[in-house]
């Protein structure tokens, strides 16, 4: 997609030091790398073991994946993180932070690795020095299960993001993994598109493309189309699976949705919680007797009891960001030729996010948002997974608001909904809090297991509920029960 061209920001504000923990430290690296694009690994080429005939790394001469300008193939003895980050077939930065640092590391996947990129004259993913937006990985183990795994990457970040959270676990069960990097990346991902909306909406689009695109590629390389395809992702990945099941059900059999990001056109949505936050945290943060009030204002805005502890590190490094990069995604007007707003700016000054009020923006930034807005009109089965101490997307403004429009379309049927206790937005910090978070992954890899049963045995999961954290005894790191 085109580039929209914005004059560049005034000022760049001040951002307040916070001394922070080894586990926390982690996690501020991961929060940079949710938003950031860092520096790709070395170019992809043909390397590994020697293709065969038969067996290991069968039909990789015939592998073309349909509408990629560029596809570059490998045979690799190893398809999961254990080899990918050796032979330079994965980017540790554009992962970093999204698991917990103790999630071990499957092993033992031969198969065909395909890297490439479809059309797009945005160039914001510099992943192999490609300087080329709309990159995927392909992944094709030489022993298949018969299914396909479709994802999209969170935040911002490169199509390597769900490498440690979702591909290595998949490609150890035997299914074919397909991820893109949405079509844009990195904190100007504003920048991509003639009119606002456009860089998210084409996430969509990447998504779509590449599903049609790996199923043909998983039928040349075993020479039969996917019995399953799944679609599955974290944050704006989560987002991808909720809209492609709603416009694309054709496309899949199922999908697991990890917190994804809710775009409707009457709210709520970031632009509708984020400025509260921002406007209220300052006073929370200083104390004294405006204090408790501006606690309740961020309660009020939909940042849960209890989550209070998370509160500094994410105002620090997400709320603010997050904010005024969507913000000039969606209204590039409020700050006019100013891009992307001033950081940590303090209410009352001109053109801050802290001030921005969604419902008082004309009708065309509605009509930007509606281009993008969800309906809850799913049309295969969905395993939606949500955090309870969820404070980048606050579980009371997304999921539960996307669980009760899906039950309105008359979709309920289709539907587990799974509000998971001591939850949070980013795995890592249950590193730095042990005691008060569990990580979400292992609760992934059981809904990922339970939907397998669903589609193929007919027995749908347990009803939605709120899944408790694990007892004494259990491991957080691979105990999630979602039923009784």
């Amino acid at each position: 997609m085109s580039m929209r061209r914005r004059g560049p920001g005034r000022g760049r504000g001040q951002e307040v030091p916070v001394r922070l923990s080894g586990p926390l430290r982690r996690a501020a690296a991961a929060a940079a790398a949710f938003v950031t694009v860092a520096a790709g690994p070395a170019a992809a080429g043909d390397r590994g073991a020697a293709a065969t005939a038969d067996g290991h790394c069968a039909g990789m001469s015939r592998l073309r994946v349909p509408g990629a300008e560029l596809q570059v193939r490998a045979c690799l003895d190893e398809l999961t993180t254990a080899g990918t980050v050796a032979t330079g077939h994965t980017d540790p930065a554009d992962w970093a932070g999204l698991t917990p640092a103790g999630l071990s590391v499957p092993s033992g996947v031969p198969g065909i690795q395909v890297d490439g990129y479809f059309p797009d004259s945005s160039t914001g993913n510099t992943d192999h020095g490609w300087n080329h937006d709309s990159q995927f990985v392909i992944r094709l183990p030489d022993h298949w299960n018969g299914g396909l795994v479709v994802t999209g990457s969170p935040g911002v970040r490169e199509q390597y993001a769900n490498d440690r959270a979702i591909g290595d676990w998949v490609v150890a069960r035997g299914y074919a993994f397909a991820a893109t990097d949405k079509g844009n990346t990195g904190t100007a991902f504003h920048r991509d598109g003639r009119t606002p909306g456009d860089a998210i909406a084409e996430w969509n689009e990447r998504v779509t493309q590449l599903t049609r695109a790996a199923r043909a590629a998983v039928a040349q390389r075993y020479r039969r189309p996917p019995s399953r395809t799944l679609a599955t992702g974290m944050s704006n990945g989560g987002y991808l699976v909720r809209w492609q099941l709603e416009n694309h059900p054709e496309l899949y059999d199922g999908g697991v949705d990890w917190e994804g990001t809710l775009w409707r056109e009457q709210g709520p949505h970031l632009l509708t919680f984020l400025p509260p936050a921002l406007a209220a945290y300052p006073r929370y943060a200083a104390g004294g007797a405006g204090a408790e009030q501006a606690r309740q204002e961020l309660l009020a805005a939909g940042f849960p009891a209890g989550s209070e502890f998370l509160w500094p590190f994410h105002h620090q490094y997400y709320w603010d960001l997050t904010q005024r990069i969507y913000r000039e995604e969606l209204d590039p007007g409020y700050d006019g030729p100013q891009e992307a707003g001033t950081p940590f700016c303090a209410p009352g000054t001109p053109a801050c996010d802290a001030d921005y009020d969604y419902r008082l923006r004309p009708r065309s930034v509605h009509e930007a948002v509606a281009k993008i807005a969800l309906t809850g009109r799913i049309g295969k089965p969905l395993i939606t997974l949500h955090g309870t101490l969820d404070v980048l997307l606050p579980i009371g403004q997304d999921s539960d608001v996307y669980a009760r429009m899906v039950t309105e379309a008359g979709r309920g049927g289709l539907l587990r909904y799974y509000r998971i206790e001591g939850g949070t937005h980013v795995d890592s910090l249950s590193d730095a809090f042990p005691d008060r978070l569990r990580p979400l992954v292992p609760c992934h890899r059981s809904a990922l297991a339970a939907l397998e049963t669903w589609l193929d045995r007919g027995v749908p999961p347990p009803a939605g509920h709120t899944v408790p954290r694990p007892s004494a005894g259990e491991d957080p790191l691979t105990s999630c029960r979602l039923g009784p």
